[in-house]
């Protein structure tokens, strides 16, 4: 097996002049890293101040070959001890908090000064030498941090009320350390090692302290620091060449009341108490957002979980999604996301100062709810259907509030509808989607349908399904195509969906297809996305809801064409494969908050510049004929380019209509001449209409003061 090294790493080891602080220090430099050695050369007890200690470590390490410098500082300024590591290495990428002092006394003797010198060095230090590493490690998109806690902080210990408080500290500290830098790639773990040390040379029986010897805990601190570690948030207890991972759990507990009606009695508390203590079937919360979600689900327990609703449904599940920034990644790439599509990077990159999820990603949580659990099977009453024949028909989402790009959510599922179509069963699934404190942030609604279920006797249509809607009979407003990949679905299907339908050809046949076939829901985020990238700039934070029909099956590799209609802020789209002509997504529409349209003039191969601010202007007179109404003139440009007339334009808004070429049937109140570039920057808010005018750079003919009017229209905000 290959040896772990550290070279070109720069590791930072605070209290590093004897015990556990030299020997990390040492391993690390045997193994090609260089190392800043800081102590502050005091005592066990924080008095004095030496700078013996730390020269005779960086000494023994220069010695065998290593790298290493001495820092003096003390780790309340924990931003001097890692400028001494940039200013001899230019760098730091390991932070080891381990400088710790005792001043043991029982609780009730402990002085000011006691309970302040020991928080200082150890959770202060720890907090401000940490606080100064981070934006480096966040710069760098990499860092490994420990904190060194002890079992007296875990378990208390008679005499160290002030050292045990700090070192539990230490331990809330890496938690939210381990949460906040993970994005980031970094880590921080948090040892409990017991060890022969300065602080325990008098404490510890001599046999005992012989054994614990600091050089075989190193190792784990040493492999925690290394880059091929992946974990981050753990606890290790290690000790005379044993390690173990320490866990903080909690018992199932017990109900304090039978209603969310009543209140909570002493003697109510007093009739469950063993309950409450008995830790079996105890579990382990990994964050705060699990905590409170369990405590959530187990207040659904009252009232049979009906809440206080008045309607109860054929049935209900509850489901627990938890997901972080790789899924969100991975959806957006399994939905065509591309470094080629002008603004796309923000959902693939996590260091994106926009980072976000595609607003069609929080479709994942419902349909884990829907097909991780049996009530599909059970819907329809007095059979069971076949899950490989239930079909997703139709699929609506809302979302309702803001959601970060990594959490967790509990999604309440519920069966509102059965259909009896004849030939099958069409069952409608509402899974309404709530954060750990319970706020409601996403509604899905799914139509599945279950071939060979029908004739049971049920109406044949329903009330509770959100309706699709017929597109505008008219040209689209605009089309965006873009080709899938061979491997869209086996890329795809690691968002959650494994049916081998998508990847095993085998199963395809046995399914009724040549080969396997994209996923339904692969093909709305493709049209979702598209959308988003026509009408909102990549805004994902304009989506407000989506309805769609899934009609036809796609071969990955088929090329997606999405037809747009825009009726003020709702969407109308039609989804197709352009090799066959064929719709694979009707009836469907996004809605959003607004528009923000932006005209890429900078992409443009051919043609003028101002081409693109004018399919600006036929979108938004499309979007709001009365607005163009409201103007009530007919405008006649003339578009130079080299001191040339290029292209002519009309805006008819006395009609709503704005094409390219002189007036048809109608006479132009005003005449405006103007250059390309000019145009632009005038669109833009760049160039002033006044100053263009008096400048000579917009020549006006007819009603000077109609042309007033146009700034509305012709406002673009174009992103260049």
């Amino acid at each position: 097996m290959s040896e772990l090294r550290y070279d070109d790493r720069v590791v930072v080891v605070t209290g590093a002049g004897a015990g556990l602080g030299r020997a990390y220090a040492h391993l690390f430099a045997s193994r090609g890293a260089k190392v800043v050695v800081n102590d502050l050369g005091g005592g066990r007890h924080g008095d004095g101040s030496s700078s013996k200690a730390a020269d005779t470590v960086v000494e023994e390490i220069k010695s065998r070959g290593g790298i290493a410098v001495a820092d003096y500082n003390s780790v309340v300024e924990g931003d001097k001890i890692i400028k001494t590591a940039l200013d001899n290495f230019g760098r730091v990428d390991v932070l080891i908090n381990n400088a710790g002092i005792l001043r043991d006394k029982g609780f009730a003797r402990i002085s000011d000064q006691d309970w302040d010198l020991v928080h200082q060095v150890h959770l202060k230090g720890s907090f401000k030498t940490t606080q100064a590493a981070f934006p480096i490690f966040k710069k760098q998109n990499y860092g490994r941090i420990i904190m060194t806690s002890s079992n007296s902080g875990i378990y208390g210990n008679f005499g160290q009320a002030n050292y045990s408080a700090a070192k539990m500290g230490l331990i809330g500290l890496a938690n939210t350390i381990a949460i906040e830098g993970k994005r980031s790639n970094i880590h921080c773990n948090v040892i409990i090692p017991t060890a022969a040390s300065r602080l325990t040379e008098d404490i510890l029986p001599p046999d005992i302290y012989a054994e614990l010897k600091p050089e075989l805990i190193a190792p784990v601190v040493a492999y925690l620091c290394h880059e091929s570690c992946k974990d981050t948030g753990l606890y290790i207890d290690s000790a005379a060449g044993w390690a173990g991972k320490c866990e903080i759990v909690r018992s199932k507990g017990s109900l304090l009341r039978n209603s969310k009606n009543d209140g909570v009695t002493i003697e109510n508390v007093r009739n469950v108490w063993e309950k409450v203590k008995n830790m079996e079937g105890a579990s382990k919360l990994g964050c705060i957002e699990e905590a409170t979600l369990s405590l959530l689900t187990t207040l659904e327990e009252m009232d049979g979980g009906a809440g206080n609703s008045n309607e109860t449904p054929a049935s209900t599940v509850d489901d627990v999604y938890k997901y972080n920034y790789r899924d969100v990644i991975i959806y957006a790439l399994g939905v065509g996301t591309s470094l080629k599509n002008e603004g796309e990077l923000k959902y693939i990159y996590e260091n994106h100062e926009e980072f976000t999820a595609l607003p069609s990603f929080f479709v994942l949580p419902a349909i884990q709810s829907i097909f991780m659990s049996d009530f599909i099977e059970k819907a329809v009453a007095g059979r069971t259907v076949n899950l490989s024949q239930a079909l997703h028909g139709e699929q609506y989402i809302e979302i309702l509030g803001n959601l970060p790009t990594e959490g967790t959510l509990v999604s309440k599922a519920s069966v509102v509808e059965v259909m009896d179509k004849g030939s099958g069963a069409a069952v409608v699934v509402n899974v309404d989607s709530y954060t750990p404190k319970g706020d409601l942030v996403i509604r899905n609604q799914s139509v599945i349908f279950c071939v060979g279920a029908g004739g049971f006797g049920g109406p044949r249509t329903g009330t509770k399904a959100v309706q699709c809607v017929k597109r505008p009979q008219r040209n689209p407003d605009k089309t965006v195509s873009q080709q899938t990949g061979v491997d869209q679905a086996a890329l795809y299907r690691l968002s959650g969906d494994l049916n081998p339908l998508h990847i095993d050809p085998n199963m395809a046949i046995i399914s009724g297809f040549k080969t396997p076939i994209l996923h339904g829901l692969a093909t709305l985020g493709y049209s979702v996305r598209m959308i988003l990238g026509a009408y909102a700039n990549n805004d994902s934070t304009l989506f407000k809801a989506c309805k769609a029909r899934f009609m036809k099956p796609v071969i990955p590799g088929q090329t997606l064409k999405v037809d747009m209609w825009r009726e003020n802020n709702r969407i109308y789209f039609e989804t197709s494969i352009t090799e066959t002509n064929t719709v694979v997504i009707g009836g469907a529409y996004i809605d959003l908050k607004s528009i923000n349209m932006q005209p890429t003039i900078n992409k443009l191969s051919s043609g003028l510049q101002s081409d693109a601010i004018f399919e600006f202007v036929i979108d938004q007179v499309k979007a709001d004929p009365a607005k163009a109404k409201s103007v009530g003139g007919v405008f006649l440009y003339k578009i130079t380019k080299d001191g040339k007339e290029a292209k002519q334009w009309t805006m008819d808004l006395k009609n709503a209509s704005v094409y390219e070429g002189a007036p048809k049937d109608v006479k132009a109140n005003t005449t405006l001449t103007i250059s390309d570039d000019d145009f632009l920057a005038l669109a833009q808010g760049k160039l002033n209409p006044q100053v263009a005018f008096m400048k000579g750079k917009l020549k006006i003919q007819g009603n000077i003061m109609l042309a007033q009017k146009l700034a509305p229209i012709l406002k673009a905000n174009a992103k260049l």
